[in-house]
Parts: structure tokens; C-alpha cells; sequence
């Protein structure tokens, strides 16, 4: 991006904060949300900062998948290999992508090859709403929580309603999409199902800047993806759930320049399977008892590697109200991990377990709120690691209050980088095994809503110690280099949000001002911009809604040396939508509107303009 449009997207933010208006939909003025506590909460009562993308939100969205989507609603950075098939990052506030808690509908997704969530294998159609907790919170949700949290929920159904969505669409880069939902329930039972299908003959996902790879060929994907919700309220006090989600994702890509016929695939399989209790014991106790396993399978043909990862916990949580506006929480957990790669030194396979113990004490009494959690990880391979978290607000005007947060996290190596061989040598004299990467967090942040009206304003520093790089040869059995605890991050920042509602005109943006930066060399880390930020614009006029979108990004570098600049971007998102008929509606997106190239990542290709026509059927049987 160049320096004059980032004036301009700075002073578009700057009228829009002053107007201090909200972009929130009429129905969800207050939503409940979970993820800031792993307790139900009014979002207006969140002191974390926290972000909900809707259902709505998701059904606008045009190109790819769940992380475009993030990264169109300002909560995150990305970068991306190619096509939405290919590997994807996200960055929360400059942090690792394997620094984010990942959860759908409460199972955690984990890779422990690469770290961190495989965000390609992540179905879009399946998605009720998301919710993006930004901030350190390992003090609740244990390893991992560095950076943030995604929640991610499926659809549920309505009791008394039996409701069918059916949307079909097709687009540019030979695009095809279908997917089906049905949902319902009676006073007892709720059910809801979801298929959904996509094929793209997709676009060149390398450059010619990528010498080692680069083919002059168009690189498709297809994907299918399915979610079951299964749901009994066995009485007033109890109630059991089921959820399942699978995904298959089949993307090509440019493997080499020395096999130019060959047909590369990378394929990405992601299973989460879910089942809890939820009962009220007393009036003021209740526990909710979680059973979960994860599966992500990666492997690419016809050169073949294989990984596969499995992740289950089980976890019993409760909380007491103490009085009005009390409330303590207790939680026990189990976390087993499980890797099979054919890097590992030991049969190829690597296992561990943490338990875990957390309290937490939430305080709400007239302006003030007040939140303590503590927590205690004891890993089979590392041993223990005690965090804690403190946050407090204060409303001293209608809808303005000021919030303040401190604590610490960690994330534990992974098995891929313990246990292969470029992992610690430990037979080695000296060689220490890998230490937990940790973060200390401090945050202060201004928070207005009142009708309409919202804005928000988030300062943070972290400093992210031992994090694990893949450095220079001597401590592991490999002579190319290994894995070692090196490097300390700081990232600090300032996150803007704001919108306003101008007759029946909808404005929002987001801005983040930040310095993720390696402490050692003052240097900026890998592929994250310094500024980064969304504007957006959306109206309806009788049976038409109108809408658009800018998501811009400062310069980046490529390489740790800052030497290999990636340069900055704006792209112009549109979406139009027709109400045929009360339960039928036509879209249209066009993405990347002036067909802006640009790269996230040196040598692969983003993608170029994209429009994609669709129709919704959504009766109510």
C-alpha cells in the first residue's frame, strides 16, 4: 500500500471513529457469547476483545474460506501458498499462526507437525458464527493461547421449526458451489445436518519470482464437507449433545520445476467429533462434562508424505453464583496428543498428555467487572507450567468503559519438533530439551456501545520468550539445521474498531497499528505488516442490499533478515443481493474488484479477480 492510501484509510477511520457508531444487526444487539470465559456472557459484559462474525456475514462472503473470511472482517493478518487449498497462516496481533486456540464447537484442532490449526480444512457452509477472542488466554484454555482464541460453531437447530437452505452458485476460475442444510427439532429433540461441495478450476498459484516451482498452469481444488448436531433437553436441568464435522480438501500445486507433468495434490482430511452433559444441579450450580477428538490428515501425491495428528480431551467444568454478580468457576482437563509422520525417530510415531486444573472468579457488581482465572498444566514431556490471568472494566458513563488485562500464556513444542531429527539430540552433552514458548501480556482498551453506536480502542504489548526456531546444526541428529529456543518476540500494538449508521447507509472499519518485532534484532517478524485494516459499506433499498468491502495491508517482508519486501495492498470487495421472493434470494460477489495481484508470501499468486453468482432457498417447512 502505498503512503497515500494509507492516509486515506486512516483518515476514513478517523471520520468514522468520531461518528462512534455500530455495525451490529438489529437481532443481535446483545448476543450471549463463551469463548472469553468458557462461560456464557452478554457480549456487552466481554472485557477481553472480543469479535463475533454472524451467520449473515458468512453468507455474504464471496471467495474462499474461513480464514478470507477473518481476514475481510479485520480480526486477523494472513498468508497463504497459492489457492485456499494451499497452506494458510493466521496471524492474531503478530503472533504465530500455531499461537491460536482453535475450537469448533468446543473440540480443539490441533496440528502437531506444523503447529496450529490447518485453516484450509475449515468448511465455510458449516458455520453458524465465529467468535475471535484476541489476547493471551492460556489462564482459561490452556497451551496454545499465545496470540487468541477461534471459536467456531456449527449450525443448531429450532425447536418448532423445521427450516431448509439450499444454495447453489457458480463463478469465474470454472468456480462450481452447492451445499444443503436441514434443521428443527420438538420440545425434546433439535437436529441439524449439512452437506456442501465446491470444485474450482482455480488460477497459477506460483510466480515466476518462485525459481524452484514455478509452472505456468492453473492449479484447482475441490472439496466436500459435512456436519451433524444432534441435541436432547432430557428435561428442564439436563441436556446432551452431539456434533460432528468432517472435511476433505483436494488442492493442486506446483511441486517443481524438475517435474513439470506431474499432477501434485496436497489433500487436507479435518474431523472433530464432540459430546457433552450439561446440567443444572441447584439454582446457582451447574457443570457441563466435554468429550472431544480432533483428527487432521495432510499428505500430497504423487510425492508422498503422510501426517496425521490426533488430539482428545475431556474435560468437566462447573460454576457456583457465590451471590449476585458472583460467580466461581472449576475446571479439569485431560489433553492427549498423538502424531504419525514418518519424520519421527521413534516407529514414526509420538504421544503425550497434559492434565490441567483451572479456577476463575468473576466479579459484576454496578460499573464495575471484575475477572480472575488461574490455571495449572503439568505436561508428560516438559512438566508444569502455572498461568494466570487478571482483567478488570469500569463503566463510569452509559455504554463507556475502560478495560484493563494482564497475564501470561504458553504454547508447548510440538511432537514434530521434539521428536524428529532435527529435534534436541539429548544424548548430546549440553543439549537441553525444548522449553514451552511463553507470553506475558499487559492490554488497556476503551469500549463504547449504546444503541447503534460502538467503538473500540485496544493497546497490548506481549513479549513472547524461548520461542522455537528452526535454527543452525549441532544439537540434533540433522546437519541441515534444528529445532531450538532462541528467539524472543515483542508484539505490541493498537487495534481500532468503529462503525456508524448513516440514514440507512451501514459503515464499519477496524485498523491495527502494530511492531511485532524479534527483540534481538529490532527486526519486523515474517509476512506481518505494520498497519493493517478493513472499511465497509452495506445498505438495503426495498429487495436489494448492496454491499462493499476494502481489506488493505502495509508492507511486509518475506524473510527474518527484512530483506525480501512484500509490497503493500488495498483489494475492493462488492456484493449486491435480490430478494426474489420472502425464502429466495440471488447474490452476487465480486472479489478483488480491480484485479489487484499481489503475493502474501514470495513467490505464490493470490487470487485475481473472482465472481461467483448464487441462489438461496431457505422455506420453512
Amino acid at each position: 500500500m502505498t503512503h497515500r492510501n494509507t492516509r486515506l484509510a486512516l483518515a476514513a477511520l478517523a471520520a468514522l471513529s468520531s461518528s462512534v457508531v455500530s455495525v451490529h444487526a438489529a437481532e443481535q444487539i446483545d448476543p450471549v457469547v463463551v469463548t472469553a470465559t468458557r462461560e456464557p456472557q452478554k457480549l456487552s459484559e466481554v472485557i477481553a476483545d472480543l469479535t463475533v462474525i454472524t451467520r449473515e456475514q458468512i453468507e455474504s462472503q464471496g471467495f474462499g474460506g474461513v480464514a478470507d473470511l477473518l481476514r475481510n472482517t479485520g480480526a486477523v493478518e494472513m498468508t497463504r501458498n497459492g489457492t485456499p487449498a494451499s497452506t494458510t497462516s493466521l496471524f492474531i496481533r503478530g503472533a504465530e499462526t500455531r499461537h491460536t486456540v482453535v475450537l469448533i464447537d468446543g473440540v480443539r484442532v490441533d496440528s502437531q507437525s506444523t503447529g496450529g490449526a490447518s485453516w484450509n480444512g475449515i468448511p465455510l457452509s458449516q458455520i453458524d458464527h465465529i467468535e475471535i477472542l484476541k489476547g493471551p488466554a492460556s489462564a482459561i484454555y490452556g497451551s496454545d493461547a499465545v496470540g487468541g482464541v477461534v471459536q467456531i460453531f456449527t449450525r443448531k437447530g429450532v425447536a418448532g421449526k423445521t427450516q431448509l437452505d439450499l444454495g447453489i452458485g457458480a463463478g469465474n476460475l470454472g468456480t462450481r458451489r452447492a451445499d444443503a442444510s436441514i434443521s428443527g427439532g420438538n420440545g425434546m429433540f433439535d437436529y441439524a445436518v449439512s452437506l456442501a461441495g465446491e470444485r474450482s478450476d482455480g488460477f497459477n498459484a506460483t510466480t515466476p519470482a518462485n525459481t524452484f516451482s514455478y509452472l505456468p498452469d492453473r492449479d484447482g481444488w475441490r472439496s466436500h464437507s459435512g456436519s451433524l448436531r444432534l441435541g436432547a433437553q432430557l428435561n428442564a436441568q439436563h441436556r446432551v449433545e452431539l456434533t460432528a464435522l468432517k472435511s476433505h480438501v483436494d488442492g493442486q500445486y506446483d511441486d517443481s520445476t524438475f517435474t513439470p507433468d506431474a499432477d501434485d495434490h496436497s489433500i487436507q482430511d479435518t474431523r472433530a467429533t464432540g459430546l457433552s452433559w450439561k446440567a443444572q444441579w441447584l439454582p446457582a450450580l451447574q457443570t457441563q462434562l466435554s468429550v472431544g477428538e480432533s483428527k487432521e490428515h495432510y499428505e500430497t501425491k504423487p510425492d508422498a508424505y503422510v501426517t496425521d495428528t490426533r488430539v482428545r480431551t475431556v474435560s468437566l467444568n462447573g460454576s457456583y453464583m457465590l451471590a449476585a454478580g458472583q460467580q466461581v468457576t472449576v475446571l479439569a482437563e485431560r489433553r492427549e496428543d498423538l502424531l504419525d509422520n514418518t519424520g519421527l525417530v521413534t516407529a514414526g510415531v509420538g504421544k503425550r498428555h497434559e492434565n490441567a486444573l483451572a479456577l476463575g472468579y468473576l466479579l459484576h457488581t454496578g460499573p464495575l467487572n471484575v475477572q480472575a482465572f488461574a490455571r495449572r498444566d503439568d505436561d508428560s514431556q516438559f512438566g508444569g507450567v502455572n498461568t494466570g490471568t487478571l482483567m478488570a472494566g469500569y463503566e463510569f458513563a452509559p455504554g463507556l468503559r475502560v478495560v484493563a488485562s494482564a497475564g501470561n500464556s504458553f504454547r508447548a513444542p510440538t511432537l514434530y519438533q521434539i521428536g524428529t531429527v532435527y529435534g534436541p539430540d539429548l544424548s548430546l552433552p549440553g543439549v537441553q530439551p525444548l522449553n514451552a514458548e511463553r507470553g506475558h501480556n499487559v492490554e488497556i482498551g476503551l469500549k463504547y456501545n449504546v444503541g447503534d453506536n460502538e467503538f473500540s480502542a485496544t493497546a497490548y504489548r506481549n513479549r513472547v520468550n524461548d520461542l522455537i526456531v528452526f535454527g543452525a546444526a549441532g544439537t540434533c541428529q540433522s546437519t541441515f539445521g534444528c529445532y531450538q529456543n532462541v528467539a524472543q518476540a515483542r508484539l505490541q500494538g493498537l487495534s481500532l474498531a468503529a462503525g456508524t449508521k448513516l440514514g440507512i447507509v451501514n459503515l464499519g472499519a477496524t485498523l491495527d497499528l502494530q511492531a511485532p518485532k524479534n527483540t534481538a534484532t529490532g527486526l519486523i517478524l515474517q509476512r506481518r505488516a505494520k498497519t493493517f485494516g478493513t472499511l465497509r459499506a452495506d445498505t438495503t433499498l426495498a429487495d436489494w442490499t448492496f454491499g462493499g468491502n476494502v481489506q488493505f495491508s502495509g508492507q511486509r517482508y518475506n524473510d527474518a533478515a527484512n530483506k525480501q519486501a512484500l509490497g503493500g495492498y488495498a483489494l475492493l470487495n462488492l456484493e449486491a443481493a435480490y430478494k426474489i421472493r420472502r425464502d429466495l434470494s440471488l447474490q452476487l460477489n465480486v472479489d478483488n474488484a480491480a484485479d489487484k495481484p499481489y503475493s502474501t508470501a514470495t513467490g505464490y499468486a493470490s487470487a485475481p479477480r473472482t465472481v461467483f453468482i448464487g441462489l438461496r432457498y431457505t422455506p420453512t417447512l
